[in-house]
């Protein structure tokens, strides 16, 4: 299994370390310590290593942040873990608030004293949160401090080592573009931009730009590093020697000079001291990057990750493999949800249901000699009430039978060399109730809408979010997560900068992947979410039109489950879609099954 199902916090355990934190506070001169869900990288996913925010609280959420003060503790989240945290933090020892609403720096500013100093490490935040520490601070009279050397480090005694996993080179006929080729991009643009270097800060950059992935953190095939791009010369790449094998080192040694990574800061140091002019992503880079180059007599450029926009434009050897991708992951899939059907009622629970799932996905990639390589993140599976959690893991603690009269929950993914998947079905389990079936209605007109939508280019993410919200709003509900977000070439399955959002200011472009993912969650009760991947396409004319228009590509192939489905809800359109898409699940799925699997398959496909 890649997958564990042991709890993984203890919430007891939040006073104690809370309280171990507060004497290094007093110890260094300090009000209060920030610890957010972060690593060196500012990724989405982090090592073991770097889980201080599940180490300190018991929140195990993807996003997150802490603010320890001498007699006061908040843990901020956004709305997708409101449930979750309340579940898994000691409600005696943290206050709860909203990460998107009230952050840590609009926190500060309405509560912070003058003269207060709050100490962060300025390895674990952006710029740009640095900045708006500052400044509402500064607003309150009190001063961000950089701490030399983590607090939550210094009581941590058993802190795992950093990963050391083996890098392995991605094939061209999977990548579609030489290394070298991208580095020459990235330099172009570097100099367009009046750059001289610019530090690839983002593990998802530097296995693009190098054609390189690893096995870092968890479900997301990433080797952590850092790379110097010189706009003349050859970049510098900082990545761990026991990570590279003799092939591996010999394909880099072509590419860049390998150095160690402790070395980044001292290599740094000295291009600043040269009077270079380095771009840093505001929104990746981490502070103590920028403290370095400007004390050290460098230029910051603030400028987005060169590498981020030309990463998340697939081209067409990452496109064809995302959709090979799908038609294998379709299939299992399919194995699954037939297994599930067969099942009697009240007999699968959360952890058997992910368990086959994984089992299906195995087995139907090895059937043509494409693996699984590991999941693209811990499978949500909740049935009933654990359904409303948005990001529910379940636990050996917290497994539920999937009961009769219930909704079931699964969203998941695989990762494999081609692309990376990402998929959400609400199953009924026995007899779904009339709200039900409105709900889970509702939230499919609102993935049908995004599916069919034509729209001209310039078009943002944030112009596209009501349209799968509009049945939501007329219905007077909604849900408190974007509609979608990119997704990887065997990458990561969060990719920025494209999403579906209410805060998505990306343009969208023809190539980008995301996902399409409307839901509604009536805490207590159960979860709906429906999802498929979607990928923009190019811009066409529309017959008698002025402007040609992008369009949505849907990649994932899995039929959506027909006794949820209150037909005379949806519109001849959106039948018309829906139809079209079975037909199509059927074509491209039924040749990969056999059996009563093809014959459920049959079923579930056909016309309203």
């Amino acid at each position: 299994m890649f997958q564990s199902f042991d709890p993984r916090t203890d919430p007891s355990q939040g006073i104690a370390r809370v309280a171990q934190l507060r004497e290094r506070l007093s110890d260094a001169g300090l009000d209060g310590f920030l610890v957010p869900r972060a690593d060196e990288h500012q990724g989405e996913y982090v090592a073991a290593s770097s889980e201080r925010l599940q180490w300190l609280t018991g929140f195990t959420g993807s996003a997150g942040a802490a603010l320890v003060l001498a007699s006061r503790a908040i843990l901020f989240v956004d709305g997708r873990y409101t449930l979750q945290a309340r579940a898994q933090v000691d409600a005696a020892t943290f206050d709860i608030d909203s990460l998107v609403e009230n952050p840590p720096a609009k926190w500060l500013e309405a509560n912070a004293r003058a003269g207060m100093k709050i100490g962060f490490d300025s390895w674990l935040h952006t710029m740009a949160e640095a900045a708006a520490l500052r400044k509402s601070l500064d607003k309150a009279g009190a001063t961000l401090v950089p701490v030399q050397g983590n607090l939550v480090d210094a009581i941590w005694s058993d802190r795992p080592a950093p990963p050391a996993e083996k890098v392995e080179i991605q094939p061209i006929g999977f990548a579609g573009e030489l290394a070298k080729d991208k580095i020459d991009r990235l330099a172009e643009t570097l100099r367009k931009d009046g750059a001289s270097h610019a530090v690839l800060t983002d593990p998802s950059s530097l296995a693009w730009a190098f054609n390189i992935r690893g096995r870092d953190v968890p479900h997301t095939p990433l080797a952590l590093g850092f790379s110097i791009i010189a706009a003349e010369g050859l970049p510098q790449l900082f990545l761990a020697r026991e990570k590279l094998t003799i092939e591996t080192e010999a394909y880099l040694t072509q590419l860049a000079d390998i150095l160690d990574p402790q070395m980044l800061e001292g290599e740094l140091a000295r291009i600043a001291a040269a009077g270079g002019k380095v771009a840093l992503d505001p929104a990746l880079a981490a502070e103590r990057l920028r403290l370095i180059v400007e004390e050290n007599g460098g230029t910051v450029l603030s400028l987005p990750d060169p590498a981020r926009l030309p990463r998340a434009i697939k081209n067409a050897a990452e496109l064809q493999g995302s959709r090979a991708a799908h038609r294998r992951d379709g299939a299992a899939m399919a194995k699954f949800l037939c297994w599930l059907d067969a099942q009697k009622t009240g007999s699968v629970d959360e952890i058997q249901a992910v368990q086959a799932l994984e089992g299906f996905r195995t087995t139907t990639g090895a059937d043509v000699q494409m693996p699984l390589r590991d999941i693209s993140f811990d499978t949500i599976s909740g049935a009933g009430p654990n359904g409303a959690i948005i990001h529910y893991r379940v636990t050996t603690k917290t497994n539920r039978t999937l009961g009769d009269g219930e909704l079931y929950l699964v969203d998941s993914g695989g990762q494999y060399q081609d692309g990376t998947t990402d998929i959400t079905r609400t199953i009924a389990i026995g007899a779904p109730t009339d709200e039900m079936r409105e709900r889970y209605t509702i939230v499919l007109k609102g993935l049908i809408a995004l599916s069919m939508l034509r729209f001209p280019p310039g078009t943002r993410g944030m112009d596209v979010d009501p349209i799968a919200r509009q049945a939501h709003w007329n219905a007077g509900i909604d849900y408190a997560h974007g509609t979608g977000h990119g997704v990887g070439a065997f990458l990561s399955v969060h990719e920025g900068p494209q999403r579906i959002a209410k805060t998505g200011a990306q343009k969208l472009h023809a190539g980008m992947i995301l996902s399409n993912e409307p839901g509604y969650y009536k805490e207590g009760g159960y979860g709906i979410r429906l999802e498929n991947l979607i990928v923009v396409t190019e811009p066409e004319p529309i017959p008698g039109g002025d402007i040609a228009m992008h369009g949505f590509e849907t990649l994932t192939l899995a039929p959506f489950d027909r006794r949820l489905i209150a037909t005379d809800m949806l519109s001849p359109a959106e039948r018309s879609w829906l139809d079209a898409y079975h037909r199509r699940v059927l074509k491209e799925i039924g040749p990969m099954v056999d059996g009563e699997v093809l014959a459920w398959l049959e079923a579930a496909t056909a016309a309203l």
